[in-house]
């Protein structure tokens, strides 16, 4: 008799996931395409600065409060249900969106369409690993989950900067909706059911306090990497760690608690959560400065940025769908170790980054940090989830997923920091004579601000400007680099000794199928198959 943890997926399981796919590519690429029409919204909408960076960030906060909540409403009324009304509200809100007749109306948009965007990642998460029971089958499915990731923040530019070439800003948002159509056909079709059958009811309280808990600290993080370490930033982070320790405190309280605390005591879960966490960190800190480099100081537009992006898009790919045959015969722990090695390979080489001709530098850099980071974020992902019971598998989704948006509010933030300090110090000292003062507090502050201050100085003197903060924050880019690649090497180190005897299925010593008595938990206690109750229903 074939059990649920052998089954191997069929046809139709591989028809879902590459729906899937296309749910958690449009979800990134959400993230990404509204950051070329911000000229045009300008322009239409009107907004002022302080509604500007609303409705860039608000999106992405929204996202991050309401993974943790969304990842256990799934597992209680059903993960696909949650997704389907998910991609239904999500498609809506793009319309919404799209049509915006002013600045408000595009801010709450954007933040109904986070709520909707956090069903997305957790419930395509969970449901992969309902669908593929099988560790090697599972292992390809969750690298293909990543690099759809990957390929969502390649592709999002490069559309979206042909279809503002053609259309209003607008049209960004109407990507959506041929995605979410396609997966509201086929979602009842090729993809299962799965509850949490002994799951009580959601306890509200916890759910609020979990949403202000991560966005007050995300909030906090970004208002420290923006304005530096300031009373409302501090007050901020301070607010969200309080209420995230009473939320902790509720759960040991609770017959039924919004997340099993308990998971934190599997050694793979927490160990996997903080390498997860801190590779994020690192990625995305360092792609903060390649973004900002390619267009400010190779001078590339928004279009030719998103297309120099696509090699790291491919590399993160590739690195992504070679972990799951490398496991085969290595075990995780080396296969993490390694890939962060060549991750810190690579920030190495950022770090030789000249001015404005370092752009094959830049590029050569960032490939291998995808190659590198690619097989760390997928095995990791793996295992938090799979070290979880079954029926907790979209809490833990909503944990991995939050992890990771922390890390990288938090990478952004640090880095950022540092790489802001480095670039204003040595601008101030580097100015010329002859720049007025309200210039040079304007070029002082960011990079983008040098370069609109040069455009409006004469000939040489602006010349002058644009080469000192170029240079400036080139030399930022190479500290942020350098810190990374120190901590990349670090966590390789956590990496190898705290999981080397973990198996990619999350289980210390030997991989299930070598076991005649059957698969061991994270415990290292003997796992019964799941019982007819838990398992994966049918369409």
């Amino acid at each position: 008799m074939t059990t649920t943890e052998n089954r191997q997926a069929g046809r139709r399981e591989w028809i879902g996931l590459a729906v899937l796919a296309l749910a958690c590519l449009l979800y990134v690429m959400d993230l990404t395409v509204l950051h070329l029409a911000v000229p045009s919204i300008s322009e239409d909408l009107k907004p002022s600065s302080s509604q500007l960076l609303w409705i860039i960030d608000i999106y992405g906060f929204m996202v991050a409060g309401f993974l943790i909540t969304m990842g256990t409403l799934g597992d209680r009324i059903g993960r696909r249900k949650l997704l389907l009304i998910g991609a239904a509200a999500f498609g809506g809100l793009s319309l919404l969106a799209a049509f915006s007749t002013s600045p408000e109306m595009l801010i709450v948009s954007r933040a109904l369409l986070g709520i909707a965007g956090a069903t997305l990642a957790p419930s395509t998460l969970s449901l992969i690993f309902s669908m593929f029971p099988d560790p090697k089958q599972r292992a390809v499915a969750i690298g293909v989950w990543i690099s759809a990731f990957s390929a969502g923040s390649a592709v999002g530019p490069v559309l979206g900067g042909i279809l503002l070439e053609h259309f209003w800003w607008g049209s960004v948002f109407l990507l959506a909706l041929p995605v979410m159509g396609l997966l509201l056909i086929l979602g009842p079709i090729v993809l299962p059911e799965y509850r949490d059958p002994n799951a009580g009811r959601l306890d509200l309280a916890s759910a609020v306090m979990s949403l202000i808990a991560v966005l007050a600290v995300i909030f906090g993080l970004k208002q420290i990497a923006q304005d530096g370490f300031g009373p409302l930033a501090i007050s901020s982070v301070l607010l969200g760690l309080g209420v995230g320790f009473v939320w902790v405190r509720r759960q040991f309280s609770l017959a039924d608690p919004m997340i099993d605390l308990s998971l934190f005591r599997i050694p793979s879960f927490s160990a996997s959560l903080v390498v997860n966490f801190l590779g994020i960190f690192v990625a995305v800190g360092y792609f903060l400065f390649v973004a900002q480099y390619l267009q400010l100081v190779v001078g590339l537009s928004p279009l030719q940025a998103g297309l120099w992006s696509v090699p790291s898009a491919i590399g993160f790919i590739v690195g992504s769908n070679l972990a799951p045959r490398i496991v085969q015969r290595v075990r995780p722990a080396y296969v993490m170790g390694g890939g962060l090695a060549i991750a810190a390979i690579g920030l190495a080489i950022l770090t030789q980054v000249g001015g404005s001709e370092g752009l094959p530098v830049v590029i050569v850099g960032s490939v291998v940090i995808s190659l590198g980071l690619g097989p760390v974020l997928s095995l990791t992902t793996e295992l938090i989830v799979g070290s979880a019971p079954p029926e907790r598998a979209g809490a833990a989704s909503g944990i991995s997923e939050t992890g990771a948006e922390l890390g990288g509010a938090l990478g952004i933030s640090i880095l950022g920091s540092i790489g802001i300090a480095i670039y204003r110090s040595d601008v101030a000292s580097g100015l010329p004579a002859g720049v007025p003062a309200e210039a040079a507090t304007i070029a002082r502050d960011t990079l983008g601000g040098a370069v609109g201050v040069a455009e409006q100085l004469p000939g040489e003197l602006g010349t002058a400007v644009l080469e000192v903060a170029r240079d400036a924050f080139v030399q930022g880019m190479q500290v942020a680099a350098g810190i990374s690649a120190v901590m990349a090497v670090a966590i390789a180190i956590v990496a190898v000794v705290v999981l080397r005897n973990m198996t990619s299925g999350g289980e210390p010593g030997a991989p299930a199928e070598t076991d005649p008595d059957g698969p061991l938990d994270a415990g290292g206690n003997r796992r019964k198959a799941l019982s007819a109750g838990s398992a994966p229903s049918g369409a």
